[in-house]
């Protein structure tokens, strides 16, 4: 390995330094969906508000045990959204989710009951203790409660606890405004151009500007330029007038003549903090910094490259910027040996599974070169084998993290 050439771990340090915590702003609980809690949300209200019945059927109080075979006369009824009502004696005939009527503490189901022929009295037909059947107030959250944790990325079910709350509004971390720029006189972004020799569909904008706003990012600003420096330069420029305060670029940052990334770069006044990782894919990653903290990734054009250098450097840019806690890989053995050179540290495009045995396994995909697509599609995570090893036996366990930063799908599909 060349002086020159960072251990990952070095290289995602001064990633992470480089980053900055965004400021917060006040969202909408309608339109919060994969947003990011900035501060814990802490529950103002008791939920339930009040004691409910668990069932349709009657509202009792009496001994810790009322027996079979007590009668007793009906007093009143009690809907769903009725108001207080005060027992003075006997049942109250009660629907799921009424409020129970102040002085009783017990809910006989309906189906454990007869109705006496004048229907102003029932008859038990089970023993029912006092709390059966009741939702106490609070006992699902009580008022004071820390009911979700700051950097919680919030989902449909965090939305349904907010709602039941009566919180309008949360506070979320700002998203990063993102730019993508991707050079290449060969790429064709039009699906319906006929490619000349040559030419191949751009395939890297469309996933980076599919993969960046699932990771939390807002993107600003999508380019394609050719091979050539100054249209590379002009490009960063309309980027940095969007408001990019992150700038992710593909291709050109090699050492082949057409890599004209790191001294454009430097012509612009930029500060590179690191050009190259001891990673494959992506080894020829750049990172630098442009005035005004504005940070740019440069990832090689290679798709596989893009997508590691998105996941394993961008990625944990953003959840710094975020507020979200540091990622944590799972520790999951693998179902076949592997060996692979050593000195680099490899992100393989795997796939967990529940084998026969109900055990859970990844496998490493056929297909890791850098510039097939196709195992990444059938991928559902990384499997990361550090540089110092070069062979493991099957049932070795491994780092293995989800497809994005967001996401560990638990696996579902069993092996024959």
């Amino acid at each position: 390995m060349s002086q020159d050439t960072l251990a990952y771990e070095q290289a995602l340090r001064i990633v992470l330094d480089a980053s900055a915590r965004r400021g917060t702003e006040e969202c909408s609980i309608a339109t919060c969906l994969g947003r990011v809690l900035a501060t814990p949300i802490v529950s103002a209200v008791d939920l339930p508000p009040f004691d409910n019945s668990a069932m349709d059927g009657f509202a009792l109080r009496g001994a810790s045990t009322l027996h079979a075979g007590t009668e007793l006369d009906v007093e009143g009824e009690q809907a769903a959204g009725d108001g207080i009502r005060h027992a003075q004696y006997g049942a109250w005939e009660i629907m799921t989710g009424a409020r129970m009527p102040d002085g009783l503490d017990r809910v006989i189901p309906v189906e454990q009951t007869e109705r006496l022929a004048s229907g102003a009295r029932v008859r038990l037909l089970a023993d029912v203790a006092s709390g059966q059947n009741v939702r106490t107030a609070g006992s699902d959250v009580a008022r004071g409660e820390n009911v979700l944790d700051a950097g919680t990325v919030l989902q449909p079910q965090h939305v349904m606890l907010l709602a039941a709350l009566g919180v309008a509004k949360v506070p979320v971390a700002e998203r990063p405004r993102v730019a993508v720029l991707c050079t290449g006189r060969e790429l064709v972004d039009d699906p319906s151009q006929t490619l000349a020799s040559g030419q191949i569909r751009n395939s890297n904008g469309p996933f980076l500007a599919a993969r960046l706003p699932l990771a939390g990012a807002e993107v600003v600003h999508v380019e394609t330029v050719g091979d050539d420096a100054v249209a590379f330069e002009s490009a960063l420029h309309r980027a940095l007038n969007a408001g990019a305060k992150i700038i992710v670029t593909s291709g050109a940052v090699s050492m082949g003549r057409y890599d004209f990334v790191p001294q454009a770069l430097e012509r612009l006044g930029a500060k590179t903090l690191f050009h190259k990782v001891a990673i494959r894919p992506g080894k020829p990653l750049l990172f630098a910094q442009l005035p005004n903290n504005v940070l740019l990734f440069g990832l090689p054009g290679n798709p596989i490259a893009v997508a590691v250098g998105l996941r394993f450097f961008v990625e944990p840019a953003l959840r710094v910027m975020l507020g979200i806690p540091s990622e944590t890989p799972r520790r999951i053995p693998l179902s076949k040996a592997y060996s692979k050179k050593p000195r680099l540290r490899f992100h393989l495009k795997s796939r967990m599974h529940i084998d026969a045995e109900g055990r859970l396994a990844v496998e490493v995909l056929d297909g890791q070169e850098s510039y097939r697509i196709r195992p990444l599609a059938d991928a559902n995570a990384w499997a990361v084998v550090p540089a110092d090893v070069d062979a493991l036996l099957a049932g070795a366990l491994v780092d293995v993290y989800g497809v994005g930063h967001f996401e560990f799908p638990l696996p579902y599909e069993a092996t024959p």
